[in-house]
């Protein structure tokens, strides 16, 4: 039997399944998973099943046949999750955590971002080829919101979902009332012992009528701000991105980030301070690798210095074919050497963003930041900014 005839078998058992248990209970929902034939499969015929899967289906729309293998049964979820692997070593984003993952560690990994003007909204999209107007696979969205004293984005994994009481709620970026500094926060504590920020958003909500896994708090994960131009001299803005959650070794050869494993769906772990929220549960072992509070200080991203043209005019950086518009949006990031001499990684681009039409900007990123961490920083390059231009 091929590859393709199990997955289209396995697609018409789980729609039938589906049409049989839609008026029956939890119990026989469950009962009929037991007593299908790809639940009772051999592991070992279906570890080869979804090894070839995965590698046949190496990119999207084709790899959506991945993420429905991990959809027929809990023992076929267990092992499609153990053998993708995460985007830092493959290059590819599979399931709805990959956007929380470091991305690749060898090349950048191409997106773009389309704006809204009428709704604020701004759509993060994985591009399926090297052209810069192909469709993309849809990844993420903000929204904006004024607000009397700052400006907040809501980064969502659903266009049309911006509650933060929602589960497709992943963080947020908040500004200050000059729009020059910036602060992201997570949804989710990156890394054990993530220190919450109290806001609005963090007080204690109706467990019932929300979903099981809740973000509510705001975990600071990173601080962006804009060198004020007070002299009006001509140049591009001059950016600084400290990331709290990320070691400033990570970018050095043999270097780790920390890396979220699975959303977590306990709310008692985003409530440790209430005594009736309190578990036994530990985060920690969903996310791997180092803190950033080691002696060795965060990382710091800086923007990579422009060159001025003379026949052109001009500031000007090597987007290689990546950006066709000139923009004071436009920026590069390298990793900034805090406390020492300046090495090879620290020539290595970590996150570009530039403009390619009136509301089309590309995205690309890499280990050790993610592809939330760079949207929220490219979203705060949207901002107008008199006092920094």
């Amino acid at each position: 039997m091929s590859i393709r005839s199990i997955l289209q078998d396995m697609k018409f058992s789980r729609s039938q399944r589906v049409v049989q248990d839609s008026a029956g209970s939890a119990e026989t929902v469950g009962e009929s998973l037991k007593q299908s034939c790809w639940a009772q499969m051999p592991q070992e015929l279906l570890r080869e099943v979804l090894v070839r899967i995965e590698a046949s289906e190496a990119a999207w729309p084709p790899r959506k046949s991945v993420v429905a293998c991990a959809g027929v049964c809990r023992s076929w979820r267990h092992l499609t999750k153990e053998i993708v692997k995460a985007p830092e070593l493959t290059g590819k984003l599979t399931f709805p955590i990959s956007v929380k993952q470091p991305g690749p560690r060898d090349d950048l990994l191409q997106c773009f971002i389309k704006r809204n003007r009428s709704s604020q909204t701004y759509y993060l999209f994985l591009g399926l080829t090297h052209a810069l107007t192909d469709e993309g696979k849809f990844l993420l969205a903000a929204r904006k919101y004024k607000r009397a004293t700052c400006t907040d984005y809501v980064v969502s994994l659903h266009a049309d979902d911006m509650s933060k009481g929602s589960s497709n709620y992943i963080g947020k970026l908040r500004s200050n009332f000059l729009g020059t500094k910036f602060t992201i926060f997570d949804g989710q504590p990156t890394h054990a012992g993530a220190k919450i920020t109290k806001s609005r958003s963090t007080r204690p909500v109706n467990l019932k009528q929300v979903s099981p896994r809740v973000p509510a708090g705001n975990y600071p994960v990173a601080h962006i701000q804009y060198e004020l131009n007070m002299l009006g001299s001509r140049g591009p803005r001059r950016m600084q991105c400290t990331m709290d959650a990320i070691p400033a070794t990570s970018v050095e050869p043999g270097g780790v980030a920390p890396t979220q494993a699975d959303f977590s769906y306990s709310n008692a772990e985003f409530l440790p301070s209430l005594p009736f929220f309190r578990s036994k549960s530990n985060h920690a072992e969903r996310i791997s690798g180092p803190l950033a509070s080691q002696k060795s200080g965060v990382l710091v991203l800086r923007n990579k210095s422009p060159r001025w043209h003379e026949q052109l005019q001009c500031w000007c950086l090597n987007f290689h074919g990546r950006v066709t518009v000139a923009s004071v949006k436009n920026f590069q990031l390298v990793a900034s050497p805090e406390n020492g001499p300046a090495g090879p990684e620290h020539e290595k681009i970590i996150l570009q963003f530039g403009k390619v039409g009136k509301d089309l900007f590309t995205m690309d990123y890499r280990y050790p930041i993610s592809a939330f961490q760079a949207f929220s920083i490219c979203l705060s390059s949207f901002d107008t900014k008199i006092a920094c231009e």
